[in-house]
């Protein structure tokens, strides 16, 4: 996913700041428990869409930068 669109990308429940996972291909948003698809390389923004994380995955991913995820912050310091 593209640095740059990953660096203005928000959660549309809370606003803050998403998690990329390559590995998953999902942008998670740790604080609504959130996890948002990427569909060919596309995120998909709607709740409805977005799969549920379990609260042992929320806490998991929430002090996690490992397998792969990134913070928008940290996918722009390295342009």
């Amino acid at each position: 996913m593209d640095k740059q669109l990953l660096s203005m990308l928000v959660c549309p429940l809370c606003k803050g700041k998403l998690k990329l996972d390559r590995g998953a291909a999902e942008l998670l948003c740790t604080f609504d428990g959130l996890a948002y698809p990427i569909q060919d390389g596309v995120p998909v923004m709607l709740e409805g869409e977005a799969r549920k994380m379990s609260e042992e995955e929320k806490l998991e991913k929430a002090g996690s930068h490992s397998n792969g995820s990134a913070t928008a912050e940290s996918a722009s310091a390295g342009e």
